[in-house]
């Protein structure tokens, strides 16, 4: 299994056995080069960041080395979000690469948010949930949450249901393994090797997608990137497409089982009275058969979620907005 396979859609079992994955590829997989027709962008993309390590054990009545002492408040050892550890030792997706194009328009995309988000005049007013408004739909095999999160997240601008996942997924490449988050090139006009940013782009002229990568443990500042930007795209009709990566004793999607995952969804929505501190999100395999993905019957189609909480999830991966 390919490396650039890696992000896909997963679930494994401890045992090491197959559990009607959302993709089949996972973090221990062998690493292998990107196919020819993987783009080799120009610039890194500086997330997921390496986590700091912690201090080194001292010996009993020893004094610490010089400059080592902590800050005042400080804790010897950081603290990570839950499953960050685990995420830094397993990940073989190796650096996310940005074009510059990608780079010139995500500055534009986050100054146009910013001055956005600053302006209250200018942002929706209505009290509760805003939404864009995503058609669900449940994904058709264990392995299309890419190719059902891509046509639900498209469905939030232009309102139009019933897409062919089959379509989706053949843009996208997806097979057995999934829906990559970084490392493909699909046939669309300068792929940029993120999959779902250029099908979205290719569906959507217009539409500026870009992709943006979360480090392991994400910072409070991330989390307030990612309020800013769902409530940003949600008022301007759109929805994010979010790459989930759960694992065991971490967070996790509501109705999901406490086993690793690797999983697309679309974000389409927040709370305006909390500023985005909680979202709505669309997850594909709510309404799945259990005889396709054994744990789907506790899944909705729709739930609410802090914002916190899918920024951690989404940790070692990222979201396309």
């Amino acid at each position: 299994m390919s490396a650039v396979r890696t992000g896909r859609c997963l679930a494994l079992m401890s045992a090491g056995v197959l559990l009607c994955a959302l993709a089949a590829a996972g973090p221990t997989a062998a690493a292998e080069p990107a196919g020819p027709r993987a783009a080799a962008g120009q610039v890194t993309d500086p997330v997921p960041r390496p986590l700091p390590l912690p201090a080194p054990p001292r010996m009993p009545g020893s004094l610490p080395a010089p400059g080592s002492m902590p800050a005042p408040g400080s804790l010897e050892a950081p603290v990570f979000a839950p499953g960050a550890v685990y995420k830094q030792a397993l990940d073989t997706l190796g650096p996310r690469r940005l074009t510059p194009g990608q780079r010139r328009l995500t500055a534009r995309k986050e100054a146009a948010a910013s001055s956005w988000f600053r302006r209250a005049e200018t942002r929706t007013k209505r009290a509760g949930y805003v939404v864009s408004g995503g058609l669900h739909q449940s994904q058709r095999t264990s392995y299309w949450c890419g190719p059902a999160a891509l046509v639900i997240t498209q469905s939030a601008h232009d309102e139009v249901g019933g897409r062919s996942q089959q379509s989706a997924a053949d843009l996208l490449e997806t097979d057995s393994s999934g829906t990559a988050w970084y490392g493909v090139g699909i046939d669309v006009p300068d792929p940029t090797g993120y999959p779902v940013v250029d099908a979205l782009n290719y569906r959507m002229p217009g539409a500026n997608y870009v992709p943006r990568s979360l480090p392991y443990s994400p910072t409070s500042d991330d989390v307030a990137d990612f309020r800013e930007r769902i409530m940003h795209d949600t008022d301007y009709d759109y929805a994010i497409a979010g790459n989930a990566w759960e694992v065991p004793g971490g967070p996790h999607l509501v109705g999901h089982p406490n086993i690793e995952i690797f999983h697309w969804v679309a974000i389409d929505g927040y709370n305006s009275d909390t500023d985005a501190g909680q979202v709505r999100y669309l997850d594909p395999v709510g309404g799945v058969s259990t005889s396709v993905i054994s744990w789907a019957g506790g899944v909705p189609k729709s739930a609410r979620i802090s914002s916190q909480t899918i920024t951690t999830i989404m940790g070692g991966r990222g979201y396309v907005w």
